[in-house]
């Protein structure tokens, strides 16, 4: 029975910069299935109509880190489209093969433009955004390195930052595993699902992190299935 008290520190294939080839894009192609299909995506979405809502801009810069296959883009460039919105969307990842995948997976998007970028890195924390969004991608990283990423990711946006992560929780390790171990093709999904959730928050990790970076005044609810939804809006 694995132990969920505390978060795991195991290695999840997809951390593995190097990864690519048909196993990376099947992968890529399941996560985008899933979170649509158990509704995750909403999640996210939910959160940046919020923002936006609260801001007239004429124009919305949003970046999404670990933005994967850009399917979260698609979805909130869609959603820009039908409301009349000019959003300029910019997808990050670390790993080369991924953003070649979601350039290929966004390319009838012209408002979606995609990066190879590490978040840690000079370069990037030079940038400014309006909104940061980062769906099922935090968990990736410790406590400590979190806490001192938010602090200075905080001074980088000028409307807020949005968080979509998942619940470290007992029912959503097990139903994930099951699920993966009958129905993935994907040797990457079947590894990387069950332990992403060993890897995942408690709602109180959560607040010790936004503590320790300054970031007060936020919203942090639960959400199906098995999500933390963050909400930060900043206040000048």
């Amino acid at each position: 029975m694995p132990d969920f008290t505390n978060r795991s520190s195991d290695i999840e294939i997809m951390d593995d910069l190097n990864c690519n080839g048909e196993v990376v894009h099947q992968t890529l192609r399941e996560l985008e299935f899933i979170n649509r299909w158990l509704g995750g995506n909403v999640v996210t979405l939910q959160a940046v109509k919020r923002l936006v809502a609260d801001h007239k801009k004429e124009t919305i810069h949003i970046a999404d880190l670990g933005c994967g296959g850009g399917d979260m883009l698609k979805l909130l460039a869609d959603w820009g489209r039908k409301n009349k919105l000019i959003l300029r969307l910019i997808g990050i990842d670390a790993n080369p093969h991924i953003i070649a995948f979601a350039i290929e997976n966004c390319k009838s998007y012209p408002e979606i433009t995609f990066e190879t970028l590490d978040i840690f890195s000079p370069d990037f924390q030079s940038r400014k955004y309006d909104i940061v969004m980062g769906t099922l991608f935090y968990h990736h990283f410790s406590q400590n390195t979190l806490a001192d990423f938010f602090l200075k990711l905080n001074h980088q946006v000028n409307i807020g930052i949005i968080i979509n992560d998942i619940h470290r929780h007992w029912l959503a390790f097990h139903s994930i595993r099951l699920l993966t171990k009958f129905f993935s093709k994907s040797s990457m999904v079947r590894f990387d699902a069950p332990l992403s959730v060993l890897r995942a928050f408690t709602k109180q990790e959560l607040a010790d992190i936004f503590t320790r970076a300054d970031i007060q005044s936020y919203q942090l609810k639960w959400r199906w299935a098995f999500r933390w939804q963050f909400i930060y809006e900043k206040v000048e």
